[in-house]
């Protein structure tokens, strides 16, 4: 409780005390409040309950599968074995595989820090007519599912492509480009969020003292934003390092990073100890980018209780002309590889029409698919819907849980663990979860039905992969929520029930309203488990565009293309809709 100083029915105070209770309604007041045993018995199950349910859930269908992959490799005949990591080491493919990874994570980041910088200023610091509409189109390339992306750079670079004359197609610089596509909004958003609340006074000091507006930045702003910046390149190092439908449709077996290595040694060679050696240098590496997201993101909410209320909004009108010619440039060179993935799924054998789109009702050429487009669309449907609820309910309470601050050191020492343990499935392999789900998890805990069959089990890993984005989604808003407004709750009488619904609910229900679409876009382009779990009856709309890229024929490939633009519309629509929900406050990466 906070001390706030009430005051007495004769007028004096003292911080603490509370009125003297005099009159008819004193007796009313005082049997409204809970006794404090019975609060305390009904807080402490509350949290109970808030961490048992996300930590069972996590447990079961994420660390179960990922240490059983981990222990076959490692374990293979019941006694610990690490001769795997020397045989994984000593071969020249892991080597060239490490660096990949590393090269296109580092390369990729540098790149997306550079350009998002000056957009996340012309986006969030400037006002000019139309700038929402653009804030909304750099998100589309994130929520865009991976697959999409691979074949919109693949339609936009091959021979006969617009940009085909580069002969950039199935090169490490067009994986690189790709990346950059993908994560350009992760700097935008984290960068400008920030940026849009600094106080623009220290700035306009510096340049009333005579600093050119360069200096200013680089003295003044750039310092503030530092925190944001690191945490923005931090995530998009680990979307890259952990990138899987781009590469494997843009690198294929030559450009191959830790994560499809992942794939192929599970898939093609079944060798599990390689591949759990693969997965053990993925998970150390993403640890240490979430480590350093973490520390880059508390340094971020300290700087944000030093803003100005009332000055956030305050900004220059039109932007400087640099950044500007660079966020103009970075907008078209989005829209080219979305604009060619349309075209070409419009582009026929004689001309141009809607043949592949009539295609969708088909099976393909050949019957190269089991189940048509159409039927596919309605499967991810389908699944998105059950993985959302499931995304939003553990990741939700994983908000509430983690946005505590509590006054014992020890208890936000745990907080903050729980924090980074909740956002492991964000970059651990999906293939990995995948593979360990389709081991372990046919009869969990004695159950007779066997889920790999039952299909319950792909919703529930898409609901496993989009938990960290819900988190990050509502969690800003919950810490921002001032604690004596639970407090004063609590005080009238309200249980930890309805302080939650009224307090906490009311205040992210904007939020939670964008993370619904989120989860629902992550879950519908979501491919690495899926691949492994989805039935072949029942497939998943990437999968089948896939396995499409995958036969020969432009007929098949036409296909790809048009089931690629009905799946990047989608999820572009979902998006839109979700960003109506968005709060002053909330719904950043």
């Amino acid at each position: 409780m906070s001390t706030a100083t009430r005051t007495t029915p004769t007028g004096t105070g003292r911080p603490g005390s509370s009125a003297r209770p005099d009159g008819p309604a004193a007796p009313a007041r005082a049997a409204s409040r809970p006794p404090a045993r019975a609060w305390a018995v009904g807080r402490v199950a509350s949290w109970t309950l808030a961490a048992a349910v996300p930590l069972l859930f996590l447990g079961t269908f994420f660390a179960w599968p990922v240490l059983a992959l981990v222990g076959r490799g490692f374990l293979p005949d019941g006694a610990l074995d690490l001769s795997g990591f020397a045989d994984v080491f000593s071969r020249p493919r892991t080597w060239r595989i490490v660096g990949l990874t590393l090269a296109q994570g580092a390369i990729g980041t540098v790149m997306s820090v550079l350009l998002g910088v000056p957009g996340a200023y012309v986006l969030y610091r400037c006002r000019f007519p139309g700038v929402g509409v653009l804030r909304a189109f750099v998100t589309v390339p994130f929520v865009l599912p991976t697959v999409v992306v691979g074949v919109a750079f693949r339609a936009l670079l091959r021979e006969n492509g617009p940009l085909g004359f580069l002969h950039l197609d199935g090169t490490f610089a067009a994986i690189v480009a790709a990346l950059v596509f993908f994560n350009y909004a992760v700097v935008v958003r984290t960068v400008g969020g920030l940026w849009q609340r600094l106080d623009p006074r220290p700035e306009q000091a510096a340049r009333s003292l005579g600093a050119s507006p360069a200096r200013a930045f680089w003295t003044v702003t750039l310092p503030a934003l530092t925190p944001a910046i690191v945490s923005a390149a931090s995530l998009v190092f680990l979307f890259c390092a952990t990138a899987f439908g781009t590469v494997l449709v843009l690198g294929g077996m030559q450009y191959g990073t830790v994560e499809t290595e992942i794939w192929i040694q599970t898939t093609q060679f079944l060798d599990l100890r390689a591949a759990a050696v693969l997965s053990v240098v993925q998970v150390v590496v993403v640890v240490a980018a979430l480590a350093v997201a973490g520390r880059a993101r508390a340094r971020r909410e300290r700087a944000l209780q030093l803003v100005a209320p009332g000055s956030s909004g305050a900004g220059p009108a039109r932007p400087h002309w640099a950044p500007a010619v660079v966020t103009a440039g970075v907008l078209v060179l989005l829209a080219l590889p979305l604009g060619a993935l349309l075209l070409g799924s419009l582009r026929t054998g004689d001309g141009w029409g809607l043949d592949h789109y009539r295609a969708l009702g088909t099976t393909g050429g050949r019957n190269a698919l089991t189940v048509t487009v159409w039927e596919a669309l309605g499967n991810s449907l389908r699944i998105a819907v059950d993985a959302t609820l499931l995304a939003l309910l553990v990741g939700c309470l994983v908000a509430l849980l983690v946005s505590r601050r509590p006054r014992r050191r020890a208890a936000r020492r745990a907080v903050g663990v729980l924090d980074g343990v909740f956002m492991l499935p964000l970059g651990v392999s999906a293939v990995t979860v995948g593979f360990g789900a389709l081991l372990t998890l046919g009869h969990p805990f004695g159950i007779a039905t066997d889920l790999r069959s039952s299909g319950i089990l792909v919703p529930v890993v898409q609901a496993v992969v989009a938990v960290p984005l819900v988190v990050r989604t509502v969690l800003p808003v919950l810490r921002a929520i001032d604690p004596r407004l639970r407090e004063a709750a609590g005080t009238l009488g309200a249980g930890p029930g309805r302080v939650l619904l009224g307090v906490d609910g009311a205040l992210a229900a904007r939020s939670i309203g964008l993370a619904v679409g989120f989860a629902f876009a992550v879950s519908l382009g979501e491919f690495g488990a899926t691949s492994f779990l989805a039935r072949p009856d029942l497939p998943t709309l990437p999968v089948v565009i896939f396995r499409l890229i995958g036969q020969p024929g432009a007929d098949n490939y036409g296909m790809a293309l048009a089931a690629s633009v009905v799946l990047a519309a989608l999820t572009a629509g979902v998006m839109a809709l979700a960003e109506r929900f968005r709060g002053p406050a909330g719904g950043e990466l």
